[in-house]
């Protein structure tokens, strides 16, 4: 992998969201459709973590770091506005969320 600069680094945007509401996308047996709250603003995220949450519901009052700086990404014709922060998941390392108590919106530093 590429090194990169501490002011590409800099440049990350990582914010604290509490997930509202999460669903299975019609015809994607990887994504997930979340609702997620960042304090001043609520956005939909699209994510490939459908198969380690067979019910999504109990992502429904989780607050985790998610990257809110992207650039919007359509996916299945519905549009991903962050992009959720994870571990694992890789076939040897288990499928995890950095789950956090800090207030939606909040810096991650």
């Amino acid at each position: 992998m590429e090194p990169i600069s501490i002011d590409d680094f800099k440049k990350v945007e990582i914010r604290i969201g509490e997930i509202k509401s999460a669903e299975k996308i019609e015809g994607s047996d990887k994504l997930l459709k979340l609702k997620v709250n960042f304090g001043s603003e609520e956005r939909q995220v699209l994510s490939g973590i459908a198969a380690y949450f067979p019910n999504p519901e109990e992502l429904v009052g989780k607050k985790c770091p998610f990257v809110t700086n992207l650039m919007p990404r359509m996916m299945m014709g519905l549009e991903s506005q962050a992009m959720i922060m994870a571990t694992g998941g890789d076939g040897e390392t288990p499928f995890a969320l950095f789950e956090s108590n800090g207030a939606p919106g909040a810096r991650v530093h």
